[in-house]
């Protein structure tokens, strides 16, 4: 086996293509089982329990919170993209140097610059993918989940071609909190609402209007009044209005707006920057986001500066250090990313150096490994 794979590779010698190819090939195999795998753990972990408070929380239908999560897989493959990568490079070239074949090519004249020539190639092409995934499909797709989001709430307890339709809502202990009647429901619109709203001590609110109906900030009535009555019965006060909007807890504005700088490209996110007054917080989170849709893709490039070093593996060991290697590179990169983005937020460090931190260190690590590997074997 092992005079076919000197063959094989003085092949390769003569003719790098086929080297590139042999390469690239377990590399594209392994990276879709990696992207196929972190894509998963993070859909069970983070994604799933998002789908379940969204249910609970905001009554929104199953069927409408799972086509949400749909739309934002694209979100978590940008994510996943870098992991698949590095963790494709250190279990092929791991593997490789294992089976004593990155020994033969180095016997052959090949060194590890030209080794893993087709894997930062791959890398490239890798992270220009996701930069347009997260420019082009991740906003379109946040939009539209936001949308069935804001849609869900509007059809919350509008009992279409109902009449007369009493519904309400209970505290915890089970006592009632809310009582809402409706004359008649038609196209998302109530008519003819009553509410009496039980959940303050000591007082009793009734609402009265011709019509009413759902949104993100809370329940908007038109042409009504609204009541305070004291516990003996007195009317404490009255107030008439044309438009009004009580939240009655249910207020989904934040939620749905979490989300707003992943759902603008670029260009978008800059120009909104540029034009909007906004507060200093939300700049530095803005910005913070701006300076990522350009370092995230990169880091799919620094993985693979940090990984080829490692998975070279010495001659005294004989065992898969590959996985071990990628998770443990992977979460000590995301711990850094979450701490630098938390002082980034908070103002403690700038906009730019709370995104590209993780990368700074990590090219600087990577670039010492990778010299050093070099060094020694050639």
């Amino acid at each position: 086996m092992l005079n076919k794979f000197i063959k094989f590779c003085k092949d390769k010698y003569n003719n790098t293509t086929i080297l590139d190819k042999y390469l690239s090939k377990q590399v594209i195999e392994m990276f879709l089982m990696g992207v196929v795998v972190f894509t998963t753990i993070l859909f069970a972990s983070d994604t799933f329990i998002t789908l379940v408070k969204q249910i609970s929380k905001f009554g929104i239908p199953f069927k409408v919170a799972f086509i949400m999560i749909l739309l934002n897989l694209p979100s978590v493959i940008v994510l996943t993209i870098p992991m698949g990568v590095l963790l494709s490079t250190v279990m092929t070239l791991n593997r490789l140097s294992l089976a004593s074949e990155i020994s033969v090519m180095r016997a052959c004249g090949i060194g590890l610059n030209r080794i893993a020539k087709p894997i930062f190639i791959f890398a490239v092409i890798m992270s220009l993918s996701s930069f347009v995934i997260n420019e082009s499909i991740v906003p379109v797709m946040l939009q539209q989940s936001k949308k069935l989001a804001l849609w869900a709430l509007e059809q919350k307890n509008v009992p279409n071609g109902k009449e007369n339709y009493v519904f309400k809502e209970l505290n915890d202990n089970g006592s009632l909190k809310r009582l809402f009647y409706v004359g008649y429901a038609k196209q998302n619109t109530l008519y003819n609402v009553t509410v009496l709203d039980n959940s303050k001590e000591d007082t009793l609110q009734i609402l009265q209007a011709r019509e009413g109906h759902t949104s993100p900030e809370g329940w908007k009535f038109e042409k009504g009044a609204a009541y305070t009555i004291g516990d003996d019965g007195d009317v404490l006060n009255t107030t008439l209005f044309d438009t009004s909007t009580v939240k009655f807890g249910l207020d989904l504005s934040k939620e749905v707006n979490k989300n707003m700088a992943k759902e603008m490209n670029f260009y978008t996110l800059l120009k909104y920057l540029v034009s909007s007054d906004i507060t200093d917080k939300n700049r530095r989170t803005y910005t913070i986001e701006l300076f990522d849709k350009i370092a995230l893709p990169i880091t799919t490039i620094v993985f693979v500066l940090v990984g080829v070093p490692l998975a070279i593996t010495p001659p005294r060991v004989r065992y898969n250090r590959g996985f071990l290697f990628s998770i443990l590179i992977i979460f000590a990169y995301y711990v850094v990313r979450a701490l630098s983005i938390s002082f980034g937020e908070a103002g403690s460090i700038n906009a730019f150096l709370a995104a590209w931190l993780p990368n700074i260190v990590l090219t600087i690590w990577g670039t010492w490994l990778y010299y050093k590997k070099v060094y020694t074997i050639e």
